[in-house]
């Protein structure tokens, strides 16, 4: 993207190509929805794997499920839908001309994202103790509780007394590691996604800072609006497909 360098006689910036703000929005708008139509060809193409996979060995399946610790799950989804309403509050501030409750906005919800990674971050440091990793750390034998570690043990007690933990035959099915290879991929694609967005916001706020939007020229703000809560939209979906379909 060309760097415009605003003063006060040109407040709303407009790349040499377009005849005025209002076609440059449009093209901006137009571009991102083909980009994330592709994304969406792209998850796509994911989940369709994941559900003829999991038509083929739905208990190895629905095993993987059960090994899965589903309340982070819920806690990140709700951590997600949070991280929402803040980028909607930074695109309605941008809108408003207000750059700074743009640059508080954006602040903030590159903290809850960065929570949201530090939680799946813990999941994967669980998943690794209990040798859940496709590969050289899967073991069909579940790992005993000097294994895993005080912190996976406390987590497995709080799940025994919530009711919701399963009994799960002690071996694991060999198909389980092809769910939890589909997990790792995954959420990893959707966390890579996740972190590439708290970049861009870092160079949004530098932005914001400077004083670069206005009412009249927000597009950044509002096009970034729409990749995040596609990512979330994402999540929305891997929950219960991952965490929550673990019925016989």
């Amino acid at each position: 993207m060309a760097e415009h360098i605003v003063t006060e006689l040109s407040p709303c910036p407009v790349s040499d190509q377009f005849e005025d703000i209002p076609q440059q929005k449009h093209a901006a708008t137009l571009g991102m929805w083909a980009f994330l139509s592709t994304e969406i060809l792209f998850f796509g193409a994911l989940f369709a794997t994941y559900t003829i996979y999991r038509h083929l060995w739905p208990s190895g399946f629905r095993e993987g499920s059960l090994d899965l610790k589903w309340y982070l799950g819920a806690i990140n989804t709700a951590v997600l839908l949070f991280s929402s309403f803040l980028m909607a509050m930074a695109v309605n501030a941008a809108a408003t001309g207000s750059n700074v409750r743009i640059v508080r906005y954006l602040a903030l919800t590159i903290i809850v994202g960065a929570i949201f990674l530090g939680i799946k971050g813990t999941e994967y440091y669980i998943e690794y103790r209990e040798h859940l990793v496709p590969g050289s750390n899967f073991s069909r034998l579940k790992p005993d509780e000097s294994q895993v570690g005080p912190f996976v043990r406390g987590l497995d007690k709080f799940e025994h007394w919530f009711g919701k933990k399963s009994e799960k035959p002690a071996e694991r099915q060999p198909q389980e590691q092809m769910f939890m290879f589909f997990y790792f991929v995954m959420t990893a694609i959707h966390a890579t996604h996740m972190i590439i967005g708290i970049g861009v916001m870092i160079v949004l706020i530098v932005m914001a800072k400077r004083g670069v939007f206005s009412p009249e020229y927000h597009n950044p703000v509002e096009m970034f609006g729409l990749y995040w809560h596609f990512v979330d939209i994402v999540w929305v979906f891997l929950f219960p497909t991952l965490y929550l379909l673990r019925q016989p």
